[in-house]
């Protein structure tokens, strides 16, 4: 699975960042990563919030959903170059979304994505703490 995920996959007891290239915003500054069938199913269920300052990255996948969820999140839908390709804001439970061409989801806490400028086209990487 190379891509811009690679760094994370390859230590994953180490910490990173999640930073916006165009606009030097930082979207989060611990990432989790879902990337086997049973944290990508899991995701962010259970949960009754996601704390300011988290990211989680579901790759490889799509498309996601939030159902079952308790709160609202923003999505990020990335290439394996970390390039969003499209953005959902406040996505609320029950609901889903999807990007055809996308590898991977980034989702963060509702707000996020405005408040750091992220927009389609924005590159994604992950920088270590």
């Amino acid at each position: 699975m190379a891509s811009w995920l690679t760094p994370l996959l390859r230590e994953p007891a180490r910490r990173f960042r999640l930073v916006n290239l165009r606009t030097g915003a930082v979207l989060a500054e611990s990432v989790g990563a879902a990337t086997d069938s049973e944290t990508r199913r899991r995701g962010l269920l259970g949960r009754d919030a996601m704390p300011a300052g988290e990211a989680l990255v579901i790759a490889p996948t799509n498309a996601i959903h939030t159902w079952f969820m308790r709160f609202d999140i923003d999505v990020a839908f990335v290439n394996r170059d970390g390039r969003v390709l499209k953005v959902r804001h406040k996505m609320p439970p029950w609901r889903m979304f999807a990007a055809l061409r996308a590898f991977a989801a980034v989702e963060v806490p509702a707000g996020v994505l405005a408040s750091s400028a992220t927009v389609a086209g924005d590159a994604l990487a992950l920088e270590r703490r």
